[in-house]
């Protein structure tokens, strides 16, 4: 399906120097970012205390934020999931020794987290017709483990992507696509450590799906390469890589306007518990299409792919026929 048909290839592979110096000082800023201020990680990563409350009616999200922040809890998270009834409140373990929330235990010696009294001094102002449905704490141990085991599941994730399409193509579109998609996921993280944004488990799972959605744009620019190389005999590598991308643009538009749409959806009406994964889908749809087409490609190129690299030769038998 195309809507539009460019009849004159586009000269990409003449800029491509170009677009790769932007790109590799985008990326320097990205990890320059990380490491300088570093990512904003959620409780599920640092420890803290989630809790979920169900009301009668329509939760008041602010009258509980501010009932937080007066009782001395610095930045409550406070967001509705499922329904508009149901609060999920997440605070780190200091605020959830807060005196207001904890019943001293005469056994240990400790104060203990009273989900009553929690529910009287933060649930019940907004109205009193609330039960608290569950309280959890996460250990900094257990987000330790979570922050390890992500960064493990985007090593094996990449890792798997370079085996597929060296096996798919050849070796060099593994590599350049592998950077090219890397380049996607710094650049998100990037964008979460200058601004200080969240980063959640919603986060790391849109991190992963940029993984995957990139890769395919890879694999169609890739798949249309090879196919020019059979076609375009005399054509210089430059030529067949254009045509390539050109041919795709149509494709491209349509796919990523699309997606585009459904995590904008998302982003405008999914409320905070979405905010965050629609915003990382937003930054990895719209850097996905530039690293596949003036990343990967340029990259192809300049490792040196050749017909013979994606076409086998023509072998002739004894009789001197073409088989």
């Amino acid at each position: 399906m195309e809507f539009f048909k460019i009849r004159k290839d586009m000269p990409f592979m003449r800029y491509a120097l170009a677009f790769n110096v932007i790109s590799l000082a985008t990326f320097l800023l990205a990890v320059a970012f990380l490491l300088i201020r570093g990512l904003n990680f959620s409780i599920e990563f640092t420890g803290g205390l989630i809790a979920e409350a169900r009301y009668e009616q329509a939760a008041d999200l602010d009258k509980i934020r501010t009932t937080m922040e007066r009782l001395g809890v610095k930045e409550p998270q406070v967001q509705t999931f499922g329904t508009p009834r149901d609060v999920l409140i997440r605070m780190s373990v200091k605020d959830a020794e807060l005196p207001e929330f904890t019943t001293p235990n005469a056994a240990s010696g400790k104060a203990e987290f009273d989900k009553e009294k929690f529910r009287t001094a933060v649930l019940a102002p907004a109205s009193p017709e609330v039960t608290v449905q569950r309280v959890e704490f996460v250990g900094p141990q257990v987000g330790r483990e979570l922050a390890e085991n992500g960064a493990l599941a985007l090593l094996v994730t990449s890792l798997g992507i370079v085996i597929y399409l060296a096996f798919r193509f050849e070796w060099k579109f593994g590599v350049a696509a592998i950077i090219a998609n890397l380049h996607d996921v710094i650049i998100i993280l990037g964008f979460f450590a200058l601004f200080q944004w969240e980063f959640s488990l919603p986060v790391l799972a849109a991190v992963m799906a940029v993984l995957g959605y990139s890769v395919n744009e890879s694999v169609v620019v890739a798949d249309r390469i090879r196919e020019n190389f059979r076609k375009m005999r005399r054509a210089p590598v430059a030529e067949i890589i254009d045509n390539a991308i050109t041919r795709t643009m149509s494709r491209t538009i349509i796919t990523h306007g699309s997606t585009q749409m459904a995590v904008l959806a998302m982003l405008i009406f999914g409320g905070a518990t979405l905010h965050y994964f629609a915003v990382a889908l937003t930054i990895g749809i719209l850097f996905g299409i530039y690293s596949s087409v003036l990343v990967m490609a340029p990259l192809v190129m300049w490792l040196g792919v050749r017909r013979e690299d994606l076409v086998k030769p023509v072998q002739g038998n004894k009789d001197g026929a073409v088989v």
